[in-house]
């Protein structure tokens, strides 16, 4: 047990830098993980992918235990995403499959989609304020009734296929979208119906990775290991920072992490 500490001392402290931020901002997981496991520890970014997205599974299973616990949950939203995430994953799983053994332009082509998720990420992190703020201001765009439906469910099958792949947007991506459809809801109630919505999708997608042979179990616990106090400990911390301040830090370490994933 001690040997393995030692071992995976790396993949716990990074754990935990990821875990404090996530905590402190509600956002960064995926988009930090992935990119710091392939940049930093060299990474086969399909292992990145598949562990990241057992990780998330595990982790947003918590967080959704948590927002059933005070209501924040709309599940009548997070069921029409879910119809749409979880058919384009499977697709998606189905597709990597069909692909084969990974090449060189194959593990190329998952980093520029990681890095593509990465800066949408930074994007949303940005801009949401300002897109809210057009959106309340032009209610008669957003959609209504039956269109209001097919437009989540579409939602769902972009951010279904852009987290298979990258293992990226179910967070800061996800919440924007929610919000964009639903401007009507509570902070908490967004974050609660992002987070429930995530969990059927990562652990579907995780599964599929596995079956893949991309999950690397080790580096999961040891991630697990540093990430868990890590995140209690950043929700404490969060109300004693300025969340505008830590954001916009967390967005332009986002856009560097992008650039360099995509220009690589």
């Amino acid at each position: 047990m001690l040997q393995f500490f030692l071992d995976s001392s790396q993949f716990i402290i990074s754990g935990a830098l990821v875990g404090l931020l996530v905590g402190m901002t509600g956002v960064g997981g995926g988009s930090l993980m992935t990119p710091l496991l392939t940049i930093i520890f060299g990474v086969a970014p399909t292992t990145a992918v598949g562990t990241d997205l057992a990780f998330a599974a595990i982790t947003k299973g918590f967080g959704t235990a948590a927002h059933r616990l005070h209501g924040n949950v709309r599940w009548e939203v997070v069921k029409l995403l879910c119809i749409g995430s979880l058919t384009t994953a499977v697709g998606s799983i189905l597709v990597l499959k069909h692909i084969g053994p990974v090449s060189k332009d194959f593990n190329h082509l998952i980093s520029f989609s990681i890095g593509i998720s990465v800066l949408l990420t930074a994007a949303s992190l940005l801009f949401r304020a300002k897109i809210l703020k057009w959106v309340q201001a032009n209610p008669s765009y957003l959609p209504k009734g039956n269109s209001l439906k097919f437009a989540t469910i579409f939602v769902g099958a972009v951010i279904g296929i852009l987290v298979t792949v990258s293992s990226i947007g179910a967070g800061a991506i996800g919440a924007t979208l929610i919000l964009l459809l639903y401007p009507h809801l509570k902070a908490a109630e967004v974050a609660g119906t992002d987070i429930a919505y995530a969990v059927p999708l990562t652990a579907l997608a995780g599964l599929g990775h596995w079956w893949l042979g991309n999950v690397h179990f080790d580096l999961l616990f040891g991630l697990l290991i540093g990430s868990v106090p890590a995140i209690w400990l950043g929700a404490r911390l969060s109300s004693t920072l300025s969340e505008k301040a830590t954001r916009t830090t967390l967005a332009g370490t986002l856009f560097l992490v992008g650039i360099k994933l995509v220009s690589s």
